[in-house]
């Protein structure tokens, strides 16, 4: 294991180090030297700037640019056309957008997961959860991750889509492969192949779909971004695809984590897990407290829009800067007493769901989801416990979650 603690001589610092599968598994020492010791810090691996400060990290994500995809001509003149399928699919999601572009497909997306209609969702989430846990009740045991955090998520996603539940299956392992790009994808070129694969089956997907809408319309957001119009302007199909896609994503990948994070973290601290159980009305403050402690989502890049300073760092104009959000739900200057899991936190505006414009619009669908699924584990699974077996986290180091999680009840 790579010592980073104490300040290891020899030891760079550097987000490279979430490589190592044990740093990977605990990264927050090595967050809390970048804080303490260069908060503001040159990654020459990286070639941007790591930024773990809460008061930082909310700065560049509400001042920077969200516009770093390469163009396909751009990542040819590199020697990397082969990523131009990947990179023409990306410059049409609104992940990787700023205003007033981002704006308008935002607007149009977030319709779908209103506040209002979102509630409307929780007593057929609550009936999805309820089966899947009946599944495994009988079993005695069940592997949370395969069996749970991820099929519900994904049978939601499939319906707030408006495609057939029967393909949720193939809609996480699309998800799972697609989230490589949200990650590590720079450290694992070998997987190049398989995610291009991916791209076009899901591409094919939505295309077969949207014509199934134009011939039979029905309700979810692939027919409403279709049928959209804003100022007389209507949505291309290629952006439908991209944004039914990035969509499809993090709508399961956030709330899976989300769930797989949560109830390790519990089962690792059980005076917190007792008091939840004896107190469910806790549950809505106790997934906040969970998102902050666990982030599922941990850092994310940005472009500086021109020169600046930055915690007394001199940032040019057009460097990559990554937004470690992972690293301010830690910070002590924001968080009294980080470390400890705190479900009476009163003041928990933590950055899990990103900040401002690019703030996660499907955060009430996660929340929802999270809340339902611990209450659903806590209420019907008694004697809740880890299977004895190491727990391995999934190489992505942007989205951070759990292979598996085997548990006994």
């Amino acid at each position: 294991m790579i010592a980073i603690e104490k300040g290891t001589p020899g030891v760079r610092l550097s987000l490279y180090h979430l490589l190592d599968p044990e740093v990977l598994a605990d990264p927050y020492p090595l967050y809390r030297r970048l804080r303490t010791e260069d908060p503001v810090h040159w990654d020459p691996f990286l070639h941007a700037w790591v930024v773990t400060r809460y008061t930082d990290v909310i700065r560049v994500l509400h001042d920077f640019s969200a516009d770093r995809t390469p163009t396909p001509e751009e990542l040819t003149r590199l020697g990397l056309a082969h990523l131009g399928p990947i990179a023409a699919v990306m410059m049409k999601q609104m992940l990787f957008m700023d205003p007033p572009s981002h704006t308008r497909l935002r607007f149009l997306a977030s319709c779908a997961f209103s506040p209002s209609r979102v509630r409307a969702l929780r007593s057929h989430i609550e009936e999805i959860a309820n089966r899947l846990i009946r599944k495994a009740l009988a079993r005695g045991e069940m592997d949370v991750i395969e069996d749970f955090a991820a099929p519900l998520p994904a049978i939601v996603t499939a319906e707030m889509l408006g495609v057939p539940i029967s393909h949720h299956k193939q809609l996480k392992n699309w998800s799972a492969t697609f989230a490589e790009m949200l990650g590590n994808f720079q450290h694992n070129p070998d997987r190049v192949p398989l995610v291009l694969q991916s791209l076009g089956e899901m591409m094919d997907f939505f295309r077969n779909t949207i014509c199934e809408l134009r011939a039979r319309p029905r309700e979810g957001l692939i027919n409403s971004l279709l049928t959209a119009r804003v100022d007389g302007d209507q949505l291309t199909e290629e952006e439908v695809i991209a944004n039914s896609i990035v969509t499809m994503v993090g709508g399961q990948e956030t709330t899976t984590n989300l769930i797989g994070n949560g109830l390790l973290t519990l089962l690792r601290n059980p005076e917190q897990c007792h008091e939840l159980r004896q107190q469910l009305s806790l549950i809505p403050s106790a997934v906040e407290e969970l998102l902050r402690y666990e982030s599922p989502s941990q850092h994310t890049a940005r472009i500086a829009p021109y020169d600046c300073d930055l915690g007394g760092r001199a940032i040019r104009k057009g460097q990559a800067v990554i937004a470690v959000m992972g690293a301010a739900n830690r910070d002590p200057e924001r968080f009294p007493n980080p470390d400890r899991l705190d479900f009476a936190r009163t003041d928990n505006r933590h950055v899990a769901f990103g900040w401002a414009a690019h703030f996660c619009f499907g955060a009430p669908l996660a929340r929802m989801e999270g809340q339902i699924a611990f209450d659903a584990m806590l209420r019907q699974l008694p004697h809740l416990a880890l299977k004895p077996g190491q727990i391995t986290w999934r190489t992505n180091l942007g989205l951070r979650g759990l292979v598996s999680l085997p548990v006994t009840f």
